[in-house]
């Protein structure tokens, strides 16, 4: 009987105990869980401080749905890993061994690096224990007076923060470093367009803005931010959302080889035999820019953990990155990004310094293979832009109307040729969305459009 380990018990772990189980039903699976709940979904936390859904509502895992694939949840912090004895060691002293073990320990929120980061008022949207805190503190007034809030970050992490904390009533302000909103992705005028949303919400957004120290009061508590400026803006929540970072830590003096994260190769196993990684602790080959890069969206994660567990019991198979694929809803606009959208200098420049990494993102959509040509049009609330690399579309992105999703997902991931395009992309929405369509449908073939997104 093969024993398998999984720590982590987020997208990738949860998703590689089932599909062990389903090729294994005779395996002994145990997941080692740092949080004490069962799986939960990350990117539904953005829900749960808007007020859209309670916390409970994110458990995407029963109890019961544990112990009917038979699989032991285990509840604690793993410490080390001896890859030797091949054994596991939690901070309590229990001991783990196992015969194939997955790292799935995911990524967590980079601290602010201001003096100040330890106070009582900074607050992250990263796990489901700092969101509930952050919903506490959310609600307190202060004497009757209203709560205000300001938040850093470049990326939707920050954006989903910004709108939760403004639908829940706090004097909401939103610090750029640059003049852009999420500008790693968006061009002026799709920036602009959040930004008239934002607005509307009742969202005060400072460009070229940086912070430098956050300061406190006698009770520890945030009271204001000092910016580099020298000027002091007051507030009593400071929201951080700069990026993530993957957990490292149990591989740090081991022989499993690292870069940004666990390297693995196309079976999702590490440089140590039996060693395992998927999720957002893995650096995947990504084919689209013929890089080790790290990839923290959810289904990356669930398609990864899928091919490290068939390797795990024996079925060799090559995981193959799939299409950069992210929507989104900010603010009342629904947004889509697919495959590769080139940003320009500017931009590029803020993703050399910050390195934004967030749940809803991907590190894909940022790097620059080749010069793209770029067409864009507009009508009213609805974008689309879409980046060709001579004659295929190589990435798209969609505000508002979203029935070229799928169509454009499925042309950028088979790489079509789409020649017959070019006369038509400064033309008209309606007319350019025919055409997409036209040459969605004629290319098909017997390939048809893709699956479905997986969800958990």
């Amino acid at each position: 009987m093969t024993n398998y380990l999984i720590i982590g018990n987020g997208a990738a772990g949860a998703t590689a105990a089932e599909t062990i189980r389903q090729h294994d039903p005779y395996g002994a699976i145990t997941i080692l869980a740092a949080e004490p709940y069962p799986m939960y979904s990350r990117p539904g936390l953005a829900y749960v401080i808007s007020g859209e859904i309670p916390p409970s509502q994110v458990i995407a895992r029963t109890r019961e749905w544990y112990g009917d694939l038979r699989l032991t949840l285990v509840h604690g912090r793993a410490h080390t890993i001896d890859v030797h004895t091949q054994s596991v060691t939690l901070a309590d002293g229990r001991v783990f061994p196992y015969h194939k073990l997955l790292m799935a320990t995911g990524a967590r929120a980079v601290p602010a690096p201001y003096p100040g980061g330890d106070l009582d008022g900074v607050v992250y949207l990263d796990t489901l224990e700092g969101t509930k805190a952050l919903l506490k503190k959310s609600s307190r007034g202060l004497r009757g007076r209203r709560l205000r809030a300001a938040v850093i970050g470049g990326g939707i992490t920050a954006l989903e923060m910004v709108e939760g904390l403004a639908q829940r009533g706090v004097d909401t302000h939103y610090f750029l470093r640059r003049d852009r909103l999420w500008g790693q992705v968006f061009n002026d005028a799709e920036s602009g367009l959040l930004a008239g949303k934002m607005h509307h919400h009742g969202v005060h957004i400072h460009t070229n803005t940086e912070a430098a120290e956050i300061l406190g009061n006698w009770r520890h508590k945030v009271r204001a931010v000092r910016l580099k400026t020298g000027e002091e803006f007051k507030c009593n929540l400071f929201g951080v959302a700069i990026g993530v970072r993957p957990q490292l830590d149990l591989v740090h003096n081991t022989p499993i080889q690292t870069d940004r994260a666990i390297l693995v190769d196309d079976t999702m196993q590490s440089s140590v035999p039996n060693v395992y990684a998927a999720g957002d602790c893995a650096q995947v080959y990504d084919r689209w820019s013929g890089q080790h890069l790290l990839d923290v969206l959810w289904p990356s994660a669930i398609a990864e953990g899928q091919a490290a567990a068939l390797n795990m019991v024996g079925q060799p198979t090559p995981y193959t990155k799939g299409i950069p694929f992210n929507a989104c809803l900010l603010f009342g606009l629904h947004i889509t990004i697919i495959g590769q959208i080139s940003p320009d200098r500017q931009a590029r420049d803020d993703f050399e310094e910050i390195q934004h990494l967030s749940r809803g993102s991907s590190e894909v959509w940022y790097t620059f293979p080749r010069s793209y040509q770029s067409a864009w049009s507009a009508s009213g609330p609805h974008t689309l832009r879409l980046a060709l690399d001579g004659t295929r579309i190589v990435g798209a992105l969609i505000i508002g109307e979203q029935t070229l999703a799928d169509p454009l997902r499925d042309l950028i991931e088979r790489q079509v040729d789409a020649a017959s395009l070019l006369p038509h992309l400064q033309s008209s929405r309606e007319r350019l969305r025919r055409q997409i369509i036209n040459l969605w449908q004629n290319s098909a073939g017997q390939h048809g459009p893709l699956p479905a997104t997986p969800n958990l």
